[in-house]
């Protein structure tokens, strides 16, 4: 399977190691054998119809871009390198822009107009432009999957898509953002909102400027998708009511503490109502988890609630949802 990797940040590196890694046991134990055909940067390109030596094309990276792969090597425009390279996969890594999707909602488009599958990782097309996007999947007649947007490395998407088939999962709630879960789960230690988001941002959890987490859009956005692919509806971000976590004290966290229960940022969807708000929840409640844990708890009509938990973020994490997702394509596609 040939690859157009789009961004090359913390993810997509994760990615080619992941390949390297695995290049072996990838062929015997699915079938398959991806190779990166071209990687794109905010600086550069490198390409290889071939596929590219991925040791080489991260040490470029090191010298700043991908771009040094070959001497003198052209920054070609991402647009034309997504519809002109032969290839049967776009992989979209770019960073996530929760107000106006791009540039990766243009990138999908071409990628499926020119009729390649995709894999995206960055959730402000999905959040965004959902419905439309799957409509042209469907209309191009290729995969658009995303296994990476919601739960990084945890099977949130495919356990309530497939271990849950046959039933109908009427609503879910839960913790979908690490960083607010930590900084939550340190003002139950005591620490002030500020005092937890100085840690976050120390640990390498919150970023400098942390309000796509503590706002709540990193969780809506996460809601939507799940709202979307899960429970069959067509929501965007302006569906969900959302409060960030900002506003709540100590004291706020103290008072739920004596009641036996904690404040945690919870994502909820039933068939009406898609909310992100700061809840009070029971600690004998399974989505109850501290530090960066994400879980959510699904309910269906016949078989209850059940609730899945995992680490909701990280490069390498992100990076073995995306092998699930070209693991996917390969076994639906190619073995037609």
């Amino acid at each position: 399977m040939r690859i157009v990797l789009v961004g090359f940040g913390v993810v997509g590196q994760s990615f080619a190691k992941l390949l390297l890694s695995r290049s072996a046991d990838l062929y015997s134990q699915h079938g398959v054998k991806p190779r990166i055909v071209a990687c794109v940067d905010n600086k550069g390109s490198a390409i290889s119809p071939a596929g590219l030596d991925l040791e080489r094309l991260l040490m470029a990276k090191k010298k700043g871009t991908v771009g040094m792969y070959e001497k003198g090597a052209a920054k070609f425009d991402p647009l034309h390198i997504i519809e002109n390279v032969d290839a049967e996969v776009v992989i979209e890594a770019t960073p996530t822009d929760l107000t106006t999707g791009e540039p990766g909602t243009s990138h999908i488009i071409s990628a499926m107009r020119t009729g390649k599958h995709v894999i995206s990782v960055n959730k402000g097309p999905l959040a965004l432009a959902f419905p439309s996007l799957i409509e042209l999947a469907n209309y191009n007649g290729v995969m658009l999957r995303f296994s990476g947007t919601v739960g990084g490395g945890t099977p949130i998407l495919e356990f309530a898509k497939r271990c849950l088939k046959g039933d109908r999962i009427v609503s879910f709630q839960g913790i979908l953002n690490g960083t607010t879960n930590y900084i939550l789960s340190k003002m139950e230690e005591g620490l002030t909102y500020e005092s937890a988001l100085a840690d976050a941002k120390e640990k390498g959890y919150a970023e400098a400027v942390p309000s796509l987490d503590t706002d709540g859009y990193d969780a809506a956005a996460k809601l939507v998708i799940m709202a979307n692919w899960v429970m069959g509806m067509k929501v965007t971000m302006k569906d969900v009511a959302r409060t960030g976590i900002s506003g709540v004290k100590v004291s706020d966290v103290k008072s739920a503490q004596s009641r036996g229960n904690a404040i945690k940022l919870i994502a909820a969807c039933d068939s009406r109502i898609l909310e992100v708000r700061p809840t009070e929840v029971s600690k004998k409640d399974p989505i109850c988890v501290n530090g960066t844990l994400n879980a959510v708890t699904f309910s269906s009509e016949h078989s209850g609630q059940q609730t899945i938990i995992g680490r909701g973020a990280g490069g390498m994490e992100t990076a073995s949802a995306v092998l699930r997702d070209l693991i996917e394509i390969r076994d639906t596609v190619f073995e037609r």
